[in-house]
């Protein structure tokens, strides 16, 4: 399976799905805790958002930071978001994360429940372009599913590129990227490529704080 058919299965999930999106933020009481963890993390300064999606995220980052600039793709999922964050301080861009590229650097660069949605070829690139957009001292700050979140996924077995079936009210059906990260596993292959990382366990996900390598 060709990671851009992929790519492109997972893009279309999000857009025809986007009045579903927040669903699990209201069943799930794990996601709460995670939204809270945010106001404990070293997040500050200028903050860019990666795959914003429906703007859950937005406006604890916005009490945080000084300005955010949140990224996503998908225009329906990203009219959601606009209409849930009021703050002045945060600017929404509407690109493809990977194409896009940032025009300048940031003290903070968060990312939740994206990086399993990545597929592991493009990982060397996506983390040499989170390093890019992080300023001196900047870190990057990041949520996902763990291993154990797979029991909640139809996932699907002997494919190139780590996938699962999603399905929405319509009976429609999509491929998505679903990578479910060991965080040992994670924490290695980072500093492997020069980071400084930690990453937690929180129940079925991990959270994780990493500064990139040293330059000059």
């Amino acid at each position: 399976m060709d990671d851009d058919v992929l790519l492109a299965e997972q893009m279309a999930y999000y857009r025809a799905g986007a009045a579903e999106y927040d669903r699990p933020y209201a069943a799930y009481e794990q996601l709460q805790r995670l939204l809270s963890a945010v106001d404990d993390l070293p997040i500050g300064g200028d903050v860019l958002e990666l795959a914003c999606g429906t703007g859950q995220w937005t406006p604890r980052l916005a009490a945080r930071g000084r300005s955010v600039t949140a990224v996503d793709a998908s225009a329906e999922v990203l009219a959601l978001a606009r209409a849930r964050t009021a703050s002045p301080t945060v600017r929404f861009i509407q690109a493809d994360l990977f194409e896009w590229r940032p025009p300048r650097r940031y003290d903070t660069v968060f990312f939740a429940f994206w990086l399993s949605h990545v597929p592991p070829k493009r990982l060397p690139d996506f983390w040499n372009s989170v390093a890019a957009a992080l300023a001196p001292g900047g870190r990057a700050v990041f949520i996902d599913d763990g291993p154990a979140a797979a029991t909640d996924e139809e996932v699907l077995t002997d494919q190139p590129t780590p996938a699962a079936l999603r399905r929405l009210d319509d009976g429609s059906e999509y491929r998505i990227v679903k990578v479910f990260h060991e965080a040992d596993t994670l924490k290695k292959d980072l500093a492997a490529r020069g980071w400084s990382v930690h990453v937690r366990v929180e129940a079925e996900n991990f959270i994780g704080v990493a500064e990139p390598p040293s330059i000059g």
